[in-house]
């Protein structure tokens, strides 16, 4: 492999992906000799790289001929990437339907870490004012100050639920944000329950919004999408009787697009 005329970075993780893409480039195993001199390293470097990559899953030793290959942990970073195009894929023609019948901005968002990520927006752009969102395709945001975000902790088990707080904790980003940790987890308990949240201007100051999760085929909630409008109007009223209900039935028909399937318990006789 030919070295780079610059190095952009840290060394050691330029060195690291160098060894993964060696790994990846078509041939099954590598040992530590033909890696070394492949790339040029030494090779007490490169079975440090190795050693570490190992650890973390992304490379595997052969027991036997001590050989090298990339890791099963590649194939999980892999699986996530595709879920997401998929996801997405899957879920636009409901977006563009739900965005077309409320005349309103549409979202998708999933976790990743400890943030959301949008993963799809839907704008109408026949505002009479103007009014445009700052949120954006890609676009990372804490999950506590946004209706996506809750609905998402909310179903989060508690441990990864402590890992998000303990990561980001609950930064004001307006007057109506949520602060207290007590408080924040109480209303959490309150989102689950009615299978839907809300974003009183706690994100972006004049901005309320609506949303719902978004379960896959095993029943899990992968997502959640929502709808955005300027606070006045987005009323109280339009969000009791037509925004709830909508978000609430797209989120179930892209569920249902991924497999999942809306049984309710038997009633007991």
């Amino acid at each position: 492999m030919p070295k780079s005329k610059r190095t952009f970075g840290v060394q050691a993780i330029e060195r690291g992906c160098s060894v993964l893409d060696l790994l990846g480039s078509g041939r099954q195993n590598y040992s530590l000799r033909d890696l070394s001199n492949e790339l040029k390293l030494p090779k007490p470097t490169v079975h440090r790289i190795l050693s570490t990559l190992c650890h973390l899953g992304y490379v595997m030793q052969d027991d036997i001929s001590k050989e090298y290959r990339l890791g099963f942990r590649l194939v999980e970073l892999g699986q996530v990437v595709l879920n997401g195009i998929q996801l997405r894929s899957e879920a636009q023609p409901f977006l563009h339907n739900l965005a077309s019948q409320v005349q309103e901005t549409v979202h998708l968002a999933r976790l990743e870490g400890s943030e959301i990520v949008y993963l799809d927006k839907v704008e109408q752009m026949n505002d009479p004012k103007g009014l445009r969102m700052a949120s954006r395709v890609g676009m990372r945001n804490y999950a506590h100050s946004c209706a996506m975000g809750k609905i998402l902790l909310a179903f989060l088990s508690d441990t990864k639920r402590d890992l998000v707080f303990s990561q980001k904790g609950l930064p004001r980003l307006t007057k109506n944000t949520i602060v207290d940790r007590g408080r924040f987890e109480a209303h959490l308990v309150q989102v689950k329950a009615q299978g839907y949240s809300l974003d009183n201007e706690e994100n972006e100051e004049g901005i309320k919004c609506v949303a719902a999760p978004v379960r896959n085929d095993r029943g899990e909630v992968v997502a959640a999408i929502s709808i955005s409008a300027p606070a006045v109007r987005m009323t109280k009223k339009r969000i009791d009787k037509e925004f709830k209900g909508e978000v609430i039935k797209t989120a179930l028909e892209i569920s249902k697009k991924l497999g999942f399937k809306d049984v309710k318990p038997k009633e007991r006789r």
